[in-house]
């Protein structure tokens, strides 16, 4: 249980996945900003972002939450909830990638749970406490293009719905990837994306997006990777992102995240890309039948599931 507390009148950021990558960099871009919720399961790692937080001048309070374990994210939820802060940003970034195929202790695809279960609950939970013009910002990802040249080349063939119960179980449309897990990332991430579009539409009060955060590799993102590979595409990056536009750093990407998240006069309902520009997604993901359809299944599915 948290042990911060605070007036109403402190602006708070939560951030999910904030000790590693894009989150963690995002968390350090913005200690001065206000109140930094930090919403990750290593309660260690958690404790060291923070410690580099307020070493920075800047105020965090820990949350550990499991997000393959949605009682978890509830606990995580009203945790929150009960510091009484002014919450004006939400960063659902936390997530995982994994060519091969996991479960969680629930037998559930692990992928689908953390990338979409578990943030979509969360949110569902916080979005009656957040202020109004809060920003909330889901990650995406254009693998789940399947017109998307450069996530086909590397193996990803779009997102792969059928329905958020056959989700669970790691049950994915034909035409996919020859490895299921890639199927499940990139349809997770599709479904980040038509959340935060059927949200922005539910929830006018509010400003909420979703955002490509572009191709980062050896993150922890990629904890699957051996040593030597993640030394190999970490410099391979650093030397390739000046000349290619989709691939980007941390750093990067936390200057966009936060340049969204603290917009008190953006838009609603648009997708960004690598850069903080509109982007286009693919067609499902512009079709708000498919949009209202996703929402309404997880929704009715996490009415089933133990939380």
């Amino acid at each position: 249980m948290p042990k911060i507390k605070s007036n109403t009148e402190s602006k708070a950021y939560v951030l999910t996945g904030p000790t590693s990558g894009s989150g963690r960099a995002t968390a350090l871009n913005m200690v001065k900003l206000g109140i930094l919720v930090l919403v990750g399961r290593n309660a260690a790692k958690l404790a060291k972002t923070k410690k580099e937080i307020e070493h920075l001048g800047g105020r965090a309070v820990s949350v550990v939450c499991d997000f393959s374990d949605l009682a978890s994210v509830h606990r995580a939820g009203a945790d929150i909830v009960s510091l009484n802060l002014s919450i004006v940003g939400l960063l659902n970034n936390a997530g995982i990638q994994n060519p091969d195929v996991t479960k969680t202790g629930d037998g559930w695809d692990n992928t689908f749970v953390t990338n979409h279960l578990g943030p979509f609950l969360l949110t569902e939970v916080l979005l009656p406490h957040l202020e109004d013009g809060a920003n909330v910002l889901f990650v995406g990802s254009a693998t789940e293009d399947p017109e998307r040249k450069l996530a086909v080349r590397a193996g990803f063939r779009g997102g792969r719905y059928l329905s958020a119960e056959e989700s669970l179980h790691g049950k994915w449309g034909p035409g996919g990837s020859t490895k299921p897990g890639m199927d499940a990332y990139a349809t997770s991430k599709q479904c980040n994306i038509v959340t935060a579009m059927a949200f922005a539409r539910e929830n006018p009060r509010l400003r909420i997006n979703a955002v490509e955060p572009g191709i980062m590799l050896a993150t922890g993102l990629h904890d699957h990777m051996n040593v030597p590979r993640k030394i190999l595409t970490s410099v391979l990056v650093l030397l390739l992102v000046p000349f290619v536009k989709v691939l980007s750093t941390p750093k990067r990407a936390a200057r966009v995240f936060t340049r969204i998240l603290t917009d008190s006069s953006g838009p609603s309902g648009v997708y960004y890309d690598e850069g903080g520009h509109p982007m286009q997604g693919s067609t499902l993901v512009r079709d708000r039948t498919f949009q209202d359809r996703v929402v309404a299944e997880t929704r009715a599915l996490l009415t089933k599931l133990p939380t």
